[in-house]
């Protein structure tokens, strides 16, 4: 059962099944942003994750689940005062969400506090992967800065020189700038760094043309990259200076960016032409269900579906002994879209990375495209400041 009660999101956002709560029934608390130009991300999450319902029957571990949908709004305080529902009033078992990291900060304490298990299907912040991990906490997506160190790795072996960075001022953007300076050892012409929501460039374009670097490495997620994208290609950039970005042009992105985006290049744990069976067979029924090519935010949800299905099967229900529930996380026993990948000792996942492109499929949408792995196994370097074993 996926549920929204009144006071967690509008209905338009949920896509209500109906069906007879029990109090048994296992009750998971989904939290992301299903509202304003950012709802693009946050609505593929919400998909993929029903979708991996669905595909369970509507049970996750064999216990039949409800499953309560909140929209943060992009709000902080918002977002504190849902999952304290979720948790005080629903009564939840597990907490899925959310899509941003400044949202992943200020839930991760009253959540985990709780002693109720949170699992980001996207969020991956540098704040919880060090010294502060928590054991009750998981990430099924990684951590923040290693997409972005596939394009400063890239952007290193191709011979670039001078890159200017343009991301959000935001903890998930300083997390893209450090990522992409980890392995790019270049010069770093400027570092722009915009309000969150921001949608028009032009000013930045500006300054951009008159530096005239070898490339741009931008992360600007949802309806900022539609608009980026789309005035970067105006502006006559895209053919002069390489654009190098995570989640900006993605499979959320791309139906409003259309040819604008095409060839532009990314990085990425996934792509939806990944070659797996499991995950040829998910795409193939999120095109079905959605109408629209799945991107990574559905993926990774999909993913934490997987990932509780398989803890809830492995402790036969029995969700009291907390020590047995984490330990059954841990092992992330089940197949994974993405291929193998396993938690690191931090709960982020060890995994591959690829460089990706913009194509256009046959069916006339358009989707990313792994060009080449840059990064196997890859584990990501606050691991080693967390004091989890």
């Amino acid at each position: 059962m996926i549920k929204c009660t009144p006071m967690l999101a509008v209905a338009a956002a949920c896509g209500l099944l109906t069906s007879v709560a029990h109090a048994d029934d296992l009750k998971v608390g989904f939290i992301a942003t299903l509202s304003g130009p950012p709802a693009v991300i946050g609505i593929q999450a919400r998909n993929g994750f029903q979708l991996a319902v669905k595909d369970l029957n509507g049970k996750l571990g064999g216990v039949n689940t409800e499953v309560f949908v909140a929209d943060d709004e992009l709000k902080p305080d918002v977002a504190v005062t849902k999952v304290k529902s979720l948790i005080d009033r629903d009564k939840v078992d597990f907490v899925v969400g959310p899509i941003f990291s400044n949202i992943l900060g200020a839930i991760e304490k009253p959540v985990t506090e709780a002693n109720v298990i949170l699992i980001s299907p996207n969020a991956g912040s540098s704040a919880f992967a060090g010294k502060s991990c928590n054991p009750n906490f998981f990430v099924t997506s990684y951590q923040n800065d290693q997409v972005h160190e596939v394009l400063g790795q890239y952007a290193q072996d191709s011979g670039m020189k001078k890159v200017i960075i343009i991301v959000p001022n935001y903890q998930a953007g300083k997390d893209a700038a450090a990522g992409f300076k980890h392995k790019f050892t270049g010069q770093i012409l400027d570092e722009i760094y915009v309000p969150l929501g921001q949608l028009d460039y032009s000013a930045e374009l500006s300054r951009i043309a008159a530096a005239k670097p070898d490339a741009v490495f931008g992360f600007i997620p949802g309806g900022m990259g539609v608009n980026f994208v789309k005035q970067y290609r105006q502006a006559g950039l895209a053919d002069k200076i390489t654009f190098l970005s995570a989640f900006t042009v993605d499979e959320s992105t791309l139906p409003a960016q259309k040819d604008a985006a095409l060839g532009m290049l990314a990085g990425s744990n996934w792509a939806p032409n990944l070659d797996t069976p499991q995950n040829k067979k998910f795409v193939e029924e999120y095109l079905k269900e959605y109408n629209a090519v799945p991107a990574t935010y559905a993926f990774q949800a999909y993913d934490a579906a997987l990932l509780i299905d398989s803890a809830v099967k492995a402790v036969n229900g029995k969700l009291g002994n907390k020590d047995a529930l984490r330990a059954a996380l841990k092992k992330a026993d089940f197949k994974s879209l993405r291929g193998e990948f396993k938690f690191n000792n931090n709960h982020y996942p060890i995994q591959n990375f690829y460089l990706t492109k913009v194509a256009k499929r046959a069916d006339g949408k358009y989707e990313t495209e792994i060009v080449k792995t840059v990064f196997t196994n890859f584990g990501d370097s606050y691991a080693k400041d967390c004091p989890m074993k």
